[in-house]
């Protein structure tokens, strides 16, 4: 049996007594061994963000820490200008596809990016693909997306070709932002094409920047520049500490995500009809249910083979993603008067890589006491379904509602509020340390290879999603991984939010 394979009743070796040995352990116990624990640290081979993650302990655990966002750059532009091989010229190495080819890059795809000591996220955007028909529209949509999420512009134009009148639209959409434009003047390969680049000046966007992202021509003094109006922290992403906790309504199209807001809103505020995918931008309302103010986001549903889809859909998905990154917690819809699907499985996907806090929604669950369910299989199937194709997220909180009729709405509130609670959690470093050894004592590693892993240390290193960090003698295996996560799930009632858990291997210092 491959590591990968083996499930976690390999390490349970039936009931333990976990919860009564740290019930009985002694506080100043816990930290004395804790600190005995991190002292032991110092033998092993450490490296230079080891001794970050451990000198933050030092520095204490109070409260939740807030990690600032990192401010964004859009890099947009026709297709095949040459957005991608910019990318890459500025991150150091080959991550966006780059082909002879307009419109390669279809998703709005994020990086992370250096320069100057300065990180920041850098967005690659699909190029426009204007039609005769809705020249317009298409622009605008896609310039709107990449306007709204980032903190400053690269507008790229191909200086050899010259401004069209595509490049035209989008400059009136740029100018209206208010945002830092930079005009960069691309395929200027050598000083004799310089004079290309003047010519568009003529854009009114201000002074062009010739550049050949091929080459690296001029984009290290373009990036100096792009540095001067960057934001240390996103001015777009920023977390509101204090502020309505932000929500994201996510699901399938006609699920009910627009009927569920109105709901909750007490009034229409949504356009809600039978038609599938009849909302295509978010809707942001700040919305008081539960006596509690929440930043509502009504989201376009999410349709299958978001990278083929054409025009009005195609943008609307890119804005549901836009929606999932700037909430806090998701609520997943699920229609129970249909079987739970891929794209449903896939959504929920989607909100576990994002890291937030998740809810699930079963919505129409009026209809399960209709005449034409109740005596159908459905109400047989569901349970089985939510047991098998749900397992992955069984800590997830679930509330059975009617968006339509508003039956049991009040309950979505303390399932936000539990889920929420969890993803800010902390876990002191002495209980955790503590809770780590107890676990071991009672389910050892077993033996690979005639060696056993051991745990040195553990310590929570962020929040939001919790993220701890293992510094081990050797690799755990998948299912041990799970196990740590499934126990500290039940020990400390992480409801709601995803865990992770990332391993340090480290070795012995040779003497």
């Amino acid at each position: 049996m491959a590591a990968d394979d083996r499930s976690q009743e390999e390490f349970e070796a039936g009931p333990d007594r976990l919860l009564e040995n740290l019930a009985a352990l002694d506080d100043e116990l816990v930290e004395k061994r804790s600190a005995a624990l991190r002292v032991g640290l110092d033998d092993y081979d450490l490296e230079e963000d080891d001794a970050e993650l451990l000198e933050g302990i030092v520095r204490g655990e109070d409260g939740i820490e807030y990690l600032p966002a990192l401010p964004v750059v859009a890099i947009v532009g026709r297709p095949n200008v040459g957005k991608s091989a910019l990318v890459n010229r500025i991150l150091g190495r080959r991550e966006a596809v780059v082909e002879d080819t307009p419109g390669v890059t279809r998703d709005r795809v994020t990086y992370k990016a250096e320069w100057m000591d300065r990180r920041f996220s850098i967005v690659d955007t699909g190029g426009w693909e204007p039609d005769a028909r809705g020249i317009d529209a298409s622009v605008a949509a896609q310039a709107e997306i990449a306007i709204d999420l980032c903190d400053v512009v690269m507008f790229v134009v191909d200086a050899m070709v010259g401004a069209t009148s595509t490049d035209e639209h989008v400059v009136r959409l740029l100018r209206k932002s208010g945002k830092p434009v930079f005009l960069v003047a691309n395929k200027i390969d050598d000083a004799r094409h310089e004079p290309e680049a003047a010519a568009l000046w003529a854009l009114g966007l201000g002074e062009p920047h010739p550049v050949s992202a091929i080459h690296g021509r001029g984009v290290a003094d373009l990036l100096d520049k792009v540095m001067e109006k960057l934001p240390e922290i996103s001015a777009v992403a920023q977390h509101e500490i204090g502020g309505p906790r932000r929500v994201a309504i996510l699901g399938r199209p006609n699920v009910g995500k627009s009927s569920l807001l109105n709901k909750a809103a007490g009034e229409e505020r949504v356009v809600v009809n039978e038609l599938a995918g009849t909302t295509r931008d978010p809707v942001d309302e700040i919305v008081e249910v539960g006596g509690k103010l929440w930043r509502f986001v009504d989201t376009a549903g999410i349709r299958r083979r978001v990278h083929l889809s054409q025009g009005a859909d195609f943008y609307a998905s890119l804005r549901t993603s836009a929606a999932l990154e700037k909430a806090e917690v998701a609520v997943v819809v699920l229609d129970v008067s249909q079987p739970i699907s891929e794209q449903d499985i896939r959504i929920i996907d989607l909100v576990l890589e994002s890291g937030r806090a998740l809810v699930l929604a079963f919505n129409k669950w009026d209809l399960l006491n209709t005449p034409a369910l109740e005596d159908s299989e459905r109400r047989r199937y569901l349970e089985r379904e939510i047991e098998q194709d749900l397992a992955h997220v069984a800590w997830a909180p679930r509330v059975n509602i009617s968006a339509r009729t508003g039956r049991h709405l009040e309950k979505l509130v303390p399932a936000l509020e539990t889920a929420l609670e969890s993803w800010d959690r902390r876990i002191p470093t002495g209980k955790f340390n503590a809770f780590l050894s107890e676990l071991v004592a009672e389910h050892p590693h077993p033996l690979r290879g005639g060696k056993q892993p051991r745990i040195l240390f553990g310590t929570q290193a962020t929040t939001r999603p919790p993220t701890f960090v293992l510094f081990t003698t050797g690799f755990l295996d998948p299912g041990y991984r799970r196990f740590i996560t499934r126990r500290l799930r039940e020990v400390y009632t992480f409801e709601g939010t995803p865990i992770v858990i990332n391993m340090r291997v480290r070795e012995k210092r040779q003497r």
